[in-house]
C-alpha cells in the first residue's frame, strides 16, 4: 500500500515500536496519547530474544545493547537462600540467535521516542470515539479536534478505550491474583551476581532481580492478595518485610534499598484471548489486543511483534488496507492467545492456586540445570515472526 496516512492511538512501546517501523516504509504517521507527560507503566522489562530482533530490524539493535543489562545467568534459590539451580543463557542465545536485553522502561521509551522523534507526539489527545467510511478513519478528541487517516493503529494499553470500538463491546480485565512491587536499585555484588538473573521462590511468592543498564537492577516482588487491597508507598518497606519475612539476607537487603516513593505497585490483570484483533481499518495493537500477566516476560515483546507484522503486512499487501489488517490479526491472533493463555497458567503454578503443583515446582527446580526452562522459553521465542 503506497502513501498512507496513519493515526495511532497511544505512545507506549507498542505505539512507539509501530511508528518507526511505518514511519521506515515510507508512511506518514502521527501517534497521539491521553497523557500530559510520557511516564512508562513499570520500572523495567525483560526484553527477550524476539522483541530485540525487531529493535534490531528497526535500526536500533546496538543501541538497546547499550541501554540493556548484561544478563549471562538465571539462578534460582529457595526463600531461606538454598540455591536450586544456576545456569547459562548461552545454549538459549545460540538456539534463538540473539541475547535478551533487560531494560529500564523509562531507557527504551526514550530511545523510542528519540527514534520517532518527541516533536511529533502528540500529548493531552484523549481519543473519546473512532468513526470510518469507504476511504479513511478519523479519531475523534475529547477537546473536539480530530485525525484522519486511512489507518488507526489502536496502541492505548490495558484500559483501551479503543478495544470497545473494535469488538463492539467492553471487555473487563480478568484479575490474576498476585500483586506485584518493582523498581530499580543500584547494583552490588552482595544483592546478586551483576550479571545473573536471580529469584527467590517459597511460600507461593517471588522475589526477583535482574541487571539492567546503568548498574543497576530492576527487582520486583510477587505476594498473592485479595483484588483491592489497600496500601501506601509510606508502608511497602514494612509490608515487604511482613511478607518476605525470615528470607534470605539479599532479599532483606533489597527491601531495605528500596525507594518507596519510586516503587511500583500494580495487581497483576490480563484479558481473555480476543478472537478479533481488527475492525475495518482499525487495529488493536500491544496490550490494547492482548494484556497479559508478566510471568512469561512477553507483554513488550509482543507488542514489538504486532508492530513489525502490521508493517509488513502494509507494505506487501496491495488489495486493500482491510485485507492487510485482516492477513495482520490472522498472523497475530493465535500466537498472543497461547501467549496470555500461557503466562497465566505459570502465573498460578508460580503463585499457589493449587498449592502441590507449587511444591512440585520448587521440587523440580532443585533437579533443572537450565535445559527445561530454556527450552521453553526458546519455544516461545521461535514462535514468533523473527526465527
Amino acid at each position: 500500500m503506497d502513501n498512507l496516512k496513519v493515526i495511532i492511538i497511544g505512545a507506549g512501546m507498542g505505539g512507539l515500536a509501530t511508528g518507526i517501523a511505518l514511519r521506515q516504509v515510507g508512511y506518514e504517521v502521527e501517534i497521539y496519547d491521553r497523557v500530559s507527560e510520557l511516564r512508562p507503566a513499570g520500572a523495567g522489562i525483560s526484553l527477550w530474544s524476539n522483541g530485540v530482533k525487531v529493535l534490531n530490524r528497526l535500526g536500533l539493535g546496538k543501541e538497546i545493547a547499550r541501554l540493556g543489562g548484561q544478563m549471562d545467568r538465571v539462578a534460582y534459590y529457595s526463600n531461606t537462600g538454598e540455591k536450586l539451580t544456576d545456569f547459562s543463557l548461552q545454549p538459549l542465545i545460540e538456539c534463538v540467535g540473539q541475547r535478551p536485553y533487560p531494560v529500564a522502561r523509562t531507557d527504551l521509551q526514550g530511545m523510542l521516542l528519540n527514534e520517532f522523534g518527541v516533536e511529533n507526539v502528540q500529548l493531552k489527545s484523549k481519543c473519546v470515539a473512532i468513526k470510518q467510511d469507504a476511504d479513511s478513519v478519523t479519531a475523534i478528541f475529547e477537546d473536539g479536534r480530530q485525525a484522519t487517516g486511512e489507518v488507526l493503529v489502536a496502541a492505548d494499553g490495558t484500559h483501551s478505550m479503543t478495544r470497545s470500538y473494535v469488538l463492539g463491546h467492553a471487555v473487563e480485565r480478568r484479575y490474576v491474583g498476585y500483586v506485584n512491587w518493582n523498581g530499580l536499585v543500584p547494583a552490588s555484588e552482595d544483592l546478586a551476581s551483576k550479571n545473573s538473573w536471580d529469584v527467590y521462590v517459597g511460600e507461593h511468592k517471588r522475589a526477583s532481580m535482574m541487571p539492567v543498564g546503568g548498574d543497576r537492577f530492576y527487582f520486583f516482588f510477587d505476594v498473592p492478595l485479595p483484588k483491592g487491597t489497600v496500601s501506601q508507598p509510606e508502608t511497602y518497606q514494612e509490608e515487604l518485610a511482613n511478607f518476605f519475612k525470615g528470607w534470605a539476607a539479599p532479599v532483606q537487603r533489597l527491601i531495605q534499598r528500596l525507594d518507596p516513593p519510586k516503587t511500583n505497585r500494580v495487581e497483576i490483570h490480563d484479558i481473555e484471548p480476543l478472537q478479533t484483533l481488527v475492525r475495518g481499518r482499525v487495529a488493536l495493537l500491544g496490550d490494547a489486543g492482548h494484556s497479559t500477566a508478566p510471568d512469561l516476560g512477553q507483554g513488550g515483546c509482543q507488542a514489538m511483534e504486532d508492530a513489525l507484522v502490521l508493517a509488513t503486512y502494509l507494505q506487501t499487501t496491495n488489495v486493500s488496507v482491510e485485507d492487510a489488517l485482516k492477513r495482520y490479526e490472522a498472523a497475530r491472533k493465535d500466537r498472543v492467545a497461547d501467549v496470555i493463555t500461557r503466562a497465566r497458567k505459570r502465573s498460578n503454578m508460580t503463585h499457589g492456586k493449587e498449592p502441590e503443583k507449587t511444591q512440585q515446582w520448587y521440587e523440580e527446580l532443585k533437579h533443572e540445570d537450565g535445559t527445561d526452562i530454556l527450552n521453553a522459553i526458546s519455544r516461545t521465542i521461535l514462535a514468533g515472526p523473527l526465527h
